[in-house]
């Protein structure tokens, strides 16, 4: 996994800008192999700037869940923060912060979804469940529904600085037909369907995201989900979670027509591919503590063509 400081340090870059994006785009390759593909059907300009996002959320993200996280603490975000600001102040403070600071200035890049989702690693730092769905949902914008507010600039969706926000006061409303609000929507499906997927991994690791009112309704107990018991409770557990997260990722389908044209291929090749993840975990009984659902290399290439037909 990518190797972190314990807290960010600030250093003199020595990468040119040529160079920084080369870093941002080996780790993308490396690290998510599935999005890389899916940046390589964009034109070069775009899939820079997209490679230069995921590096930051990447790394952000590590604080949290990579191999040096029992050493992260509040300060430890705070000072992430501060060098966030520095960077879009337009001083880069490493070398991966100079191809950040060059997609900023070229795509005018607002900063607050970045802050959102440094505040979505702070809500990982103390928070191990969530009562309600609502709960949830305010986690799945922070951690992932961020990204569509990130790469809305560069995927040529108009945007305006006051909608770039979180939409608080009725929250993804699934009859909101904002392009902004269903770029949003396409981050929480992935992140549900992300919850749905490592459930067992996340068990193992003290974190329960299924909402605990979730859990009641069904009568299912936590310690019947660490111990993986799969039943008809938890199939019928399962298919109200997978339905939910279908509804999403259909709410989010309307947005990627309001793309430019170059960017529709890969996004809808994007949500294709991850709304299968949802159909394997279907195949495979709901059983997601002893099987990991992936979709097959075979299966991702063949659905290329169906992502294009939708993208025109």
């Amino acid at each position: 996994m990518l190797q972190l400081p314990e807290t960010p340090r600030r250093t003199k870059p020595q990468s040119s800008l040529e160079q920084s994006y080369e870093l941002c785009r080996q780790v993308t390759a490396n690290y998510s192999k599935t999005f890389y593909l899916g940046t390589l059907l964009m034109t070069e300009e775009k899939r820079r700037g997209i490679w230069a996002i995921y590096m930051w959320c990447r790394r952000t993200d590590e604080l949290v869940d990579g191999p040096q996280a029992a050493a992260t603490t509040s300060e430890t975000l705070d000072e992430w923060e501060s060098t966030l600001e520095s960077v879009f102040a337009g001083h880069p403070v490493d070398d991966y912060d100079v191809a950040l600071v060059d997609t900023i200035e070229q795509y005018n890049l607002d900063i607050q979804p970045f802050r959102d989702m440094i505040d979505g690693q702070r809500m990982d730092l103390y928070r191990k469940r969530y009562e309600t769905f609502e709960e949830l949902k305010l986690y799945c914008y922070r951690v992932a529904g961020t990204v569509g507010l990130m790469s809305a600039q560069i995927m040529g969706l108009e945007t305006f600085s006051d909608r770039l926000r979180a939409p608080w006061n009725n929250p993804y409303a699934e009859e909101a037909q904002d392009p902004i609000e269903q770029a949003i929507a396409l981050g929480i499906a992935n992140q549900l369907t992300n919850i749905l997927r490592d459930v067992g991994e996340d068990a193992r690791r003290g974190r329960i995201y299924l909402p605990q009112e979730d859990l009641r309704l069904f009568n299912y107990t936590e310690a019947e989900l660490i111990q993986g018991v799969i039943d008809d409770r938890w199939r019928a557990l399962m298919k109200f979670q997978i339905e939910r997260a279908r509804k999403f990722f259909t709410l989010s389908e309307n947005g990627i027509h309001a793309l430019e044209r170059d960017a529709r291929w890969p996004v809808w090749s994007a949500l294709v591919l991850y709304r299968q993840i949802l159909d394997v975990i279907e195949r495979n009984r709901y059983d997601v503590f002893g099987k990991r659902a992936y979709v097959p290399g075979f299966r991702k290439f063949f659905s290329l063509p169906n992502a294009w037909v939708k993208a025109l």
